[in-house]
């Protein structure tokens, strides 16, 4: 009884004579960078990219921004340096992150509603959650001498 390839079975395995033979590693390169679904990778990443809830200031902290706006104000010319904490929305996303800002103040412009930086950073009031700086603690002392 003849079965199918009994002819070849007991063949020697063929060596090239003009090729050198390829490493397993090498052979599973050619196959790993094979991708069945293009952009199933990205979009499992910005899925669990994770992003920050915007969280909504009460009056009180608000009517403390705008008087430590107020006191940037005054002393532009200055240039104070001064940290800001602003919200910045997501582009692709709901939510977005925090950014803290470290630099000196150039202007506050009411119109645009944005600080802007000496650096040219560009800051939207409305997104500011908090204002830190060197001129607030002069100010806190100045007030306590009276």
């Amino acid at each position: 009884m003849k079965r199918t390839y009994d002819d070849i079975i007991n063949l020697p395995h063929h060596i090239s004579a003009t090729r050198s033979h390829m490493t397993a590693i090498d052979r599973a390169a050619q196959f790993s960078p094979f991708a069945a679904l293009t952009g199933y990778e990205a979009a499992i990443k910005e899925t669990a990219r994770l992003t920050d809830e915007r969280v909504e200031l009460d009056e009180y902290a608000k009517d403390a921004l705008r008087e430590k706006l107020q006191i940037i104000t005054d002393r532009i010319k200055e240039h104070p340096e001064i940290t800001i904490t602003y919200f910045q929305p997501d582009a692709k996303k709901k939510g977005g992150a925090y950014v803290t800002a470290v630099g000196s103040a150039k202007k506050i412009d009411e119109y645009e509603r944005v600080v802007v930086m000496t650096d040219g950073t560009v800051i939207p009031i409305d997104e500011t959650i908090s204002i830190d700086g060197q001129i607030f603690e002069l100010m806190a002392f100045h007030s306590c001498d009276e």
